[in-house]
């Protein structure tokens, strides 16, 4: 049975078993009901203690659940038994207690959890609020103000947070046997949660974060419901504020915004080791060696410390061995201020740092990383390195954001261990990790790859080995569009407020400013020779201001202008500038409304990724998605680049490229799968695996 109950003289214990995550589906509302049957069929009981089994209290409702009609028992319904029930349940959290989880715990009359138990109600991310009770009984507890802020954003806390905020009544190691210590009378004297007073937040609290929510979570309704029905908590009568709570769940599950953040939550528990590789088990990598200690390099390092690994980090000489320390000090710096690491783990981290010169102190690593810069015979000089200093069994693997895996591979005396690791920059904070499968690359490397971006805690996606793979081949269509639209009659701050309108969090130009202008237009030029000639060429802008060392934030101008090293600063001189380059380019300008930049840009990265589909170079149209929303700030509301493609429908895509294409065939000639798609009624979901 999934759920569990028995008795041990005046306790009941009830535990959930529904691994792996104890989700609050249906057969556990079933469940629960029938133990609160069994409970109030008993005498003598003193108390009832609800705990998960295995290393999860229970980790929120079956999301599956959210695409079908609700079906009885109902939640809400089940948390209102628990915290009337005559016998005082108690809540023993080990691990995660997330949404419907969470709210089970907040109807019963107190609450222990061990110190690495995780509380919170991260609906919202979803794009629902709590249906069961939570904006109403966690304000209770721990006031509007910070109830506001966990349910809006939806993170959770650890345990000490939720013991100091009044969250829970006690740490324990062990809940279930500090659940069976607590004080009977003490016990029977708790109140229901429902029936306690929340302590409001001031007004201007409340607008403060809601000028947050927007933000930083631009477009998105939930958090901003979510905030209000917490507000509620401290002035409506609670069954009142209870019965909309469940009205905007209701709501709000069945909306285009929630859809999608469904799509992208399955999407990610999908991006698993394919099934040809099931069978492989990689050997087991407890040292990992990375050459190049830049931002990148640094990143990479520091993540694979946080997952317990050992790095031996190389660079070319000591000043370069130093500024390496001093970039992973950086990093340090920014998680001791945000409080994502403590002292003792950073230095414990640091300890397992080997930095150093010599490509032989790396003996001993399973896998090495080459995260040096991007050109070609630097890497294959690396790799000879690494051939020379590491064992035959040792997976070899590249960063690379651009070159051929392959022409990298050709120098190895034996191409196979090679594998392509493209991580997103900053590599330790960014979850999306392309694996990059060249010609040659062997089932082992690839189950290597596999197994170490788990560890990592990153999302894998499998990529072919094409100019770009997925991510940056998408990108660099969405770049050219953009640059097209600037040179034809937009401004850079036009199109950045188009796009960010349209929910990306910057817009093509920022984000530019923000990694150098030099690294794209050094791009550029590594493919002049193979440039099609027939192709219109509108980077003529971009070109100019880096030969004007216009570079972008660190150079102090670019795009826009950073006075002082402050925010961004529209600039004039960039719009002369593009007067002047789309004169000598005999371009008549005229004005784009933003509806119109946001249309060109998405439709030339759907046309993009519809090729990439048809060429075989990704699975599926929803590991597209997770490369785009991961990796490139499209934005979740919208499930992902194909996943808009599906709600804007493949006929749709198709009559618009055509009609673009009359005014620029080469560009925007539609992929044939989307004609494929259009006639046989198909979507773009229906693609791959």
């Amino acid at each position: 049975m999934p759920v569990h109950r028995r008795r041990e003289g005046a306790a009941a214990f009830v535990e959930l078993d529904f691994p792996p995550v104890n989700a609050i589906g249906r057969d556990a509302r079933r469940g629960l009901a029938d133990a609160l049957d069994w409970i109030e069929a008993q005498d003598g009981l003193d108390r009832v203690i609800l705990s998960g089994r295995g290393t999860c209290f229970a980790a929120g409702a079956d999301a599956r659940e959210f695409d079908a009609p609700p079906v009885p028992p109902h939640l809400p319904d089940v948390a209102r038994r628990i915290e009337d029930c005559p016998v005082p349940w108690i809540a023993a959290i080990s691990g995660p207690a997330l949404g419907g989880g969470l709210e089970l715990a907040l109807a019963c009359r107190a609450r222990i959890a061990s110190p690495k138990a995780s509380l919170g109600l991260p609906e919202t991310t979803l794009g629902v609020v709590p249906g069961a009770g939570g904006t109403q009984r966690l304000p209770r507890l721990v006031g509007v103000e910070r109830a506001a802020r966990m349910v809006a954003f939806g993170r959770p806390v650890a345990g000490a947070e939720a013991a100091t905020s009044g969250l829970v009544e006690a740490l324990a190691d062990d809940p279930v046997a500090a659940a069976c210590a607590v004080d009977t009378a003490r016990l029977r004297e708790a109140a229901p949660v429902r029936t306690r007073s929340a302590a409001p937040a001031a007004a201007a609290t409340l607008e403060a974060l809601r000028a947050e929510i927007a933000a930083k979570l631009p477009g998105r309704a939930a958090p901003g419901v979510a905030l209000d029905l917490v507000a509620g908590a401290a002035s409506s009568p609670f069954d009142e504020a209870l019965a909309a709570e469940r009205a905007a769940f209701l709501r709000l599950r069945e909306a285009p915004e929630a859809r999608a953040l469904r799509h992208l939550f399955f999407a990610e528990r999908a991006a698993k080791v394919p099934a040809s590789l099931a069978e492989i088990a990689p050997a087991p990598i407890e040292r990992v060696c990375v050459v190049g200690g830049g931002t990148m390099g640094a990143g990479i390092a520091w993540a694979l410390l946080s997952a317990g690994l050992d790095v031996t980090l190389v660079e070319t000489d000591d000043e370069a061995v130093a500024r390496a320390r001093a970039n992973l000090d950086k990093i340090v710096a920014q998680g001791l201020k945000g409080g994502h690491v403590s002292k003792g783990q950073a230095d414990e981290r640091r300890a397992r740092l080997d930095a150093t010169t010599e490509f032989g102190r790396a003996q001993g690593a399973g896998l090495a990383i080459e995260a040096v810069f991007e050109d070609i015979g630097a890497k294959r000089a690396v790799f000879a390195r690494l051939e020379a200093a590491l064992g035959a069994e040792a997976i070899f693997a590249t960063n690379t954001s651009y070159l051929d895996p392959d022409a990298i591979a050709a120098g190895l005396a034996d191409p196979s261990r090679l594998v392509g690791l493209h991580f997103f920059a900053p590599a330790h904070v960014m979850r999306l990790v392309e694996i990059v499968r060249a010609k040659e690359t062997s089932p082992r490397a690839l189950a290597a790859a596999y197994a170490l971006a788990k560890r990592l805690g990153k999302v894998p996606v499998l990529a072919g080995a094409c100019e770009g793979f997925v991510g940056n081949r998408i990108y660099a269509r969405y770049r050219e569009a953009a640059e097209t639209i600037l040179l034809d009659g937009s401004t850079p701050w036009e199109i950045d407020s188009a796009m960010t309108g349209f929910g990306f969090a910057m817009g093509p130009y920022e984000t530019q400013d923000l990694s150098g202008l030099d690294i794209a237009f050094a791009n550029r030029r590594r493919k002049d020779a193979a440039r099609d000639p027939a192709r219109r060429y509108p980077f003529v802008v971009a070109d100019r201001m880096v030969a004007e060392g216009r570079l972008g934030r660190k150079a102090g101008v670019g795009w826009y202008r950073y006075p002082g090293g402050g925010p961004r600063v529209d600039d004039p001189l960039v719009e002369d500038m593009i007067a002047e380059e789309a004169r000598f380019a005999k371009v008549s300008r005229r004005a784009f409304a933003a509806d119109e930049i946001v249309e060109r840009c998405t439709l030339a990265m759907i046309d993009e990724a519809a090729r990439i589909l048809e060429e075989g170079m990704a699975r599926s149209a929803a590991e597209i998605d997770l490369v785009t929303a991961l990796g490139y700030g499209f934005p979740r509301a919208r499930g992902g680049l194909m996943f808009h493609a599906d709600a804007l429908g493949p006929a749709r895509v198709l009559t618009r490229l055509e009609a673009l294409a009359a005014e620029d065939a080469a560009f925007w000639r539609p992929a044939k799968l989307i004609a494929e798609l259009a006639a046989s009624g198909r979507t773009f979901a229906s693609v791959g695996g």
